[in-house]
């Protein structure tokens, strides 16, 4: 009998959690996670962690398991995400993936290029730079050490920016030879699952949510990982936001505003990114059955 990954995709804030439970319990299955900051112990509230006893109904697999002090990357997850479908395909037919994360999604469906794990110490060093220097010092970097990605990366992405430069310094060869961007074959087959909403309903999801984290003490979470946030693990919406709160450049009004914009934004991303796979089939989260009866037909 042929193996099913099924996968459980959407926005943030559309409401994947409770729905993929549902389903796990229905297919008497586990859930590996796919959300890229979920996986890290020391942000709960931030990265609206499933409840305690939404993790015991269903078993989870990548919540909380590693430390934002370790590197966890896309590569890792296709490489560690794989390894535990290989054992949990031996006693279940179907397995959920079930996040938001697109580059985490990619890389356990198609594959990933084999990029380096980079040295704690230089991607510090790097970020110091950065932080010194400004982004433009380190456009020019990158146009030295791999002419080709910079003609191609956004600019404008920082974040993207610094990261082919720590690539290429670790490495010591251009970001742009080690992309292949070929899709890897798998064992098994996978159905992907769509959730969305309508925008507004969606963006008043997303609204409360943050409102229902700084109540629960989002605050408090964010000064506890301060001094780290030149981790890259940390360069995520809801923290870096109360990092210009504590470093006096914004108010801490401001700072849930953007938030809650920032997040929005997010969102749409998400969906513009998941919208050019034809592969995905799109439903409400409330269809429940539906989505159900569609997936007992496919597997």
């Amino acid at each position: 009998m042929s193996k099913t990954l099924v996968v459980i995709l959407g926005p943030t804030g559309v409401g994947k959690t409770d729905l993929s439970i549902n389903i796990a319990k229905h297919f008497n299955t586990e859930i590996s996670s796919s959300d890229s900051r979920q996986v890290y112990r020391e942000m709960r509230i931030g990265t609206a962690v499933p409840e305690p006893e939404q993790l015991a109904a269903v078993k989870h697999h990548f919540i909380h398991t590693h430390s934002i002090h370790d590197y966890f990357s896309s590569w890792e997850c296709e490489k560690q995400t794989l390894a535990l479908l290989e054992d949990l395909f031996q006693e279940k037919d179907q397995v959920l993936l079930v996040g938001g994360s697109m580059m985490y999604i990619d890389a356990v469906c198609n594959g990933i290029d084999d990029i380096p794990t980079i040295d704690p110490d230089l991607r510090k060093e790097v970020f110091e730079t950065y932080e010194k220097e400004g982004l433009e010092y380190m456009r020019m970097q990158l146009k030295q050490l791999d002419p080709v990605f910079y003609n191609q990366v956004d600019l404008k992405n920082a974040k993207r920016v610094i990261h082919a430069v720590e690539i290429c310094l670790m490495s010591g060869k251009p970001y742009s030879e080690l992309r292949t961007n070929s899709k890897k074959q798998r064992d098994f087959d996978i159905v992907k699952i769509g959730l969305n909403r309508d925008r507004e309903e969606l963006y008043d999801r997303i609204n409360r949510r943050v409102d229902i984290m700084i109540e629960e003490g989002l605050i408090e979470e964010a000064k506890s990982v301060f001094e780290f946030r030149h981790y890259n693990s940390l360069n995520t919406v809801g923290y870096k936001e109360l990092f210009e709160h504590f470093e006096g450049k914004i108010s801490l009004e401001k700072a849930i505003e953007l938030i809650k914009r920032n997040s929005r934004r997010y969102a749409k991303r998400q969906l513009s990114w998941f919208r050019r796979d034809d592969e995905i089939r799109w439903f409400h989260p409330e269809q429940e059955e539906e989505i159900i009866t569609y997936l007992e037909q496919l597997v």
